[in-house]
């Protein structure tokens, strides 16, 4: 870490701030120039923290930057990780207010839920798959605080790996759905495909990339805990999307999910 505890203090509060007015800030990464990595995990525990005194609980967690593409774009060479609270989760064809969020983006996943215990170091796909009871088509609702998406790593991190919602389709019991990395999945806006790509696409697996969580929250001394659910990444691009719009995501062999913002 490089910033003091005020300036992490002062970053958190900015984000909050964004957040409760629907305003979005210039980047952390900008306003206080030695924002790394740890700091930034910091300032997301430090939000984290304060919405669970405020009543929320934790269900699960989600993996961001799972996209080579992605990861190149800031220059990173790993994924980051963010919270899932119980007041992001929608069902699914919900209707969810877009004034709620700065500038949303969905992202079409396979939505993990354990059945056991995980906790690192050493975990493999074996691992992750052994574990896991569940899995469902989800939609991930992401937004960004920072004005015009304009993120660094250390960005994303503090904000919550810009993390803002969870819609989520049927469970389908893990061993009826079929190899993960074989699930196809087709994103659609207003009925118009936008989008499309696979299990692959997710750090060539979507366990590997629940592993790779599990393995990175147990240097914090964290483990995921029997009914949880973990987002895994995205599938395909994230296209933005606005009021009126529904979106929807079909994945081959676990169904459709939607949500429609109004």
């Amino acid at each position: 870490m490089s910033l003091t505890v005020e300036q992490r203090a002062e970053a958190a509060w900015l984000l909050r701030m964004a957040e409760h007015h629907v305003t979005p800030i210039d980047p952390l990464s900008a306003l206080l120039p030695g924002l790394d990595p740890a700091d930034a995990y910091a300032v997301q525990r430090d939000n984290i923290a304060r919405r669970l005194a405020g009543g929320a609980t934790v269900v699960g967690h989600k993996v961001g930057l799972t996209a080579a593409a992605m990861r190149r774009l800031l220059g990173v060479d790993e994924p980051d990780h963010g919270h899932l609270l119980d007041d992001m989760v929608h069902r699914d064809g919900a209707l969810v207010r877009a004034a709620r969020y700065c500038a949303p983006r969905v992202e079409p996943e396979i939505c993990f839920r354990l059945a056991r215990p995980l906790r690192g170091p050493h975990v493999t796909v074996e691992d992750v798959l052994d574990a896991t009871d569940a899995v469902a088509p989800a939609l991930e609702i992401v937004d960004s605080r920072i004005r015009d998406w304009r993120i660094t790593l250390a960005d994303t991190i503090a904000d919550n790996a810009s993390s803002a919602g969870l819609v989520r389709g049927p469970w389908t019991p893990l061993d009826l759905a079929p190899d993960l990395d074989t699930v196809t999945a087709d994103l659609f806006v207003d009925g118009a495909q936008v989008a499309s790509g696979s299990g692959r696409d997710v750090l060539g697996h979507p366990a590997a990339a629940v592993a790779w969580l599990v393995n990175t929250l147990a240097g914090l001394g964290t483990a995921l805990r029997p009914g949880q659910v973990v987002l895994p990444g995205a599938m395909t691009t994230a296209p933005s999307v606005r009021t009126g719009q529904k979106a929807e995501a079909r994945l081959t062999g676990l169904g459709s999910v939607s949500v429609i913002f109004v």
